[in-house]
């Protein structure tokens, strides 16, 4: 059917056959993407298998052919938890439906994370990107320190050094591919240290222990948290965004807040330091204790986030979800290490994260047609981070992804390696 032939579509039956589909697909053997015409509001379906790639065995194609390293894989039930929560949709965010939803939330990522009393799950609006500005005006006292070992890791460092109220940060920096120690921290002058739990752009990690300093702990674990180990008496304050082991839209910063850390947005709160109404912690806090967010959330995200934590405190809690990442990782680790083209790109076995993995090709292969062919068969984003420029994949290996899919996709890559389609 070409397009003059479909019927012009409401923004309303577009939203609804998106999760129409989301729901029900199409069968995998159909081998068709559906998309949404933008401009007419036409529904359209097209083949992603051009002439100019193989087409794979239909046993070598994941179940779910998503591995971005996020967004991320959101489950089916995630979408459907959107459609039975609808009369809360286009409500206010001050009254009891969608607040029920965020105290959900809060107390099932306390249960997930088995916050120590006094500890408090922080809400607003944003990503780690906005959070990373609002500790700059509520966190950070005078000073900060920072370790880095890649792109995210450093954003931190550089939303520091630019403030102007704040003086030049420590910053201990690792080569990508490598971790750094938070030993290196001990006997800082800083009054909040930081670094990323995971490294999203080079599948590197870094474990959450205490320098020997009184400052404060701050976590970037947006591609971390839920899908690594943490003790959260290791950290002060530990944030995330939701697209990443939580398989739901951005836009959202979340957070565990340790008694130290609730005191010390207290303490500059009361200061003179000007605080944008936007990124002002005080307010945040304030806030989440009544469920709710100092601007209007997006009420699906929301959903598509509770119904995640409750499948994975269902599915035994944080110790359940690290069982599945490692043993995503581990079966691409060995697998790398199997084939004498490939190399995890983290040398070190103990930095390599269990949630996203990056693996190195040697030159007579090109990564990149490997990628091409994998989307041309409906598995998607295991393109490497556009800055790195590496001769590499990078997989999501988040708790939403199966570990049989991890299987799968390296069978695949074999299949298209052994078949010499991807000679560089």
């Amino acid at each position: 059917m070409c397009i003059d032939e479909l019927p012009p579509l409401s923004w309303v039956s577009l939203i609804i056959l998106h999760l129409f589909l989301a729901l029900c697909p199409p069968p995998q053997a159909d081998r068709l993407v559906w998309v949404a015409h933008l401009r007419t509001g036409d529904f359209l379906r097209i083949p992603p298998v051009s002439d100019s790639f193989p087409t794979l065995p239909q046993d070598l194609i994941p179940t779910d052919g998503r591995f971005g390293c996020g967004p991320s894989k959101v489950r089916t039930a995630q979408l459907q938890s959107i459609q039975d929560n609808a009369a809360i949709m286009g409500t206010s965010h001050r009254q009891a439906g969608v607040k029920d939803v965020v105290g959900s939330v809060r107390e099932g990522l306390t249960e997930l994370f088995s916050l120590p009393d006094g500890y408090e799950i922080v809400l607003s609006l944003g990503g780690a990107t906005a959070f990373w500005d609002a500790a700059s005006f509520g966190l950070i006292r005078n000073k900060s320190a920072h370790l880095t070992y890649g792109e995210f890791s450093g954003k931190f460092a550089s939303v520091s050094k630019k403030a102007p109220w704040l003086e030049e940060p420590q910053v201990i920096a690792a080569e990508p591919g490598t971790a750094p120690s938070p030993a290196e921290l001990d006997g800082t002058d800083a009054d909040l240290v930081g670094w990323a739990h995971n490294e999203t752009s080079t599948g590197a990690m870094v474990p959450v222990t205490r320098p020997n300093t009184d400052a404060l702990v701050a976590i970037d674990a947006t591609s971390g948290a839920g899908g690594l180990p943490v003790d959260m008496t290791q950290a002060d304050v530990y944030y995330f965004s939701p697209q990443k082991c939580f398989a739901s839209d951005g836009g959202l910063w979340l957070a565990a807040f340790s008694p130290a850390a609730l005191d010390r947005v207290e303490e500059i709160a009361a200061t003179n330091r000007y605080i944008p109404a936007f990124l002002d912690l005080k307010t945040a806090v304030d806030n989440s204790r009544k469920n709710q967010t100092y601007n209007t959330p997006a009420v699906g995200t929301l959903l598509m986030l509770d119904d995640q934590v409750k499948w994975m405190n269902a599915n035994g809690g944080l110790e359940g979800m690290v069982a599945r990442t490692t043993e995503s990782s581990q079966t691409l680790y060995d697998w790398a290490k199997s084939r004498p083209e490939a190399t995890p790109f983290v040398s070190e076995p103990s930095a390599r994260s269990l949630v996203v993995g990056t693996i190195d090709f040697s030159d007579e292969i090109d990564a990149a047609k490997i990628a091409k062919i994998l989307r041309a068969n409906g598995v998607l984003d295991t393109e490497p981070y556009r800055k790195l420029g590496r001769n590499q994949l990078r997989i999501g290996m988040f708790p939403a992804i199966e570990p049989a899919d991890i299987a799968t996709l390296t069978k695949a890559i074999d299949h298209i390696i052994d078949g010499g389609h991807a000679k560089a």
